[in-house]
């Protein structure tokens, strides 16, 4: 990044923009300006200019005192939604995949340090947090963000092991950069990944990747079950050779559509 700047192709304001739109959530849904200022990390005057600019194109609507997101921004993400063709080319595989389980899929990409998810097929809620497309959790006690992450070059992968902040989420939580590495190159070397609990107590998931025309790993997808009817022999006999032949049927398709 810093390369780029000093280059002269970096627009800071684009990447200044971009940060106020990512400094709403579903736990900040509606912000002051002081408040955008402060958590983007720019002065008031600087988050005055780009929130107004944000108004007028439609991204952001004010009450006058705080400002929030439109429905507007979705059309970013349905941009990378419709090019990557996954949601719509992936659905009946997952549909047969969730039937074959009776459980939860769902496919996720990388976007470091998350996974976010681009398709899923529910059946019940069996975590705290409610999960839908566009939804982002931490990839180093996820499934599918260990069989991403093995698909990273072991430059980008020791990057991301030297800067992760890893929290114990639960007294399962595999937190240390060396034992990361370890259960990441695990899941290269097996094609698959199983983490029990790490995530969330209760919460067991399988992941398998899914490739693109050249072979390289693009996404991921997962089956979730709870704890409480799924041990961890059922899932690798019972629900492995399901999620393995989906994740290839993809894969298949990916690569009859030609995608890059």
């Amino acid at each position: 990044m810093a390369g780029d700047a000093s280059s002269g192709t970096f627009l800071q304001g684009l990447e200044r923009g971009l940060a106020v739109i990512r400094a709403f959530s579903a736990e900040a849904p509606a912000l002051t300006l002081s408040e955008v200022a402060r958590d983007v990390g720019i002065t008031p005057a600087t988050a005055r200019r780009i929130l107004l600019t944000l108004e007028q194109l439609g991204y952001v609507r004010t009450d006058g005192r705080q400002f929030s997101l439109t429905p507007r921004v979705l059309a970013l993400g349905w941009a990378y939604l419709s090019s990557l063709d996954l949601g719509e080319l992936a659905g009946p595989y997952m549909e047969e995949l969730s039937a074959a389980t009776r459980e939860s899929c769902s496919i996720a990409t990388l976007d470091l340090p998350d996974i976010v998810y681009v398709a899923r097929v529910p059946t019940s809620r069996i975590m705290t947090v409610a999960l839908g497309v566009g939804a982002r959790l931490p990839a180093y006690p996820t499934s599918m963000g260990r069989v991403l992450l093995a698909g990273l070059s072991a430059t980008d992968l020791g990057a991301y092991l030297s800067d992760v902040q890893a929290e114990q989420l639960t007294p399962r939580t595999v937190t240390s950069a060396d034992e990361l590495r370890s259960v990441v190159e695990a899941a290269g070397a097996d094609g698959y990944a199983l983490v029990d609990q790490e995530l969330e107590l209760g919460l067991r998931s399988l992941a398998a990747p899914i490739h693109n025309s050249r072979g390289r790993v693009i996404a991921a997808l997962n089956v979730s079950a709870h704890a409480s009817r799924s041990t961890l022999d059922s899932l690798r006999s019972e629900v492995l050779p399901h999620l393995l032949r989906a994740a290839d049927q993809i894969t298949t398709a990916l690569k009859h559509r030609g995608h890059l």
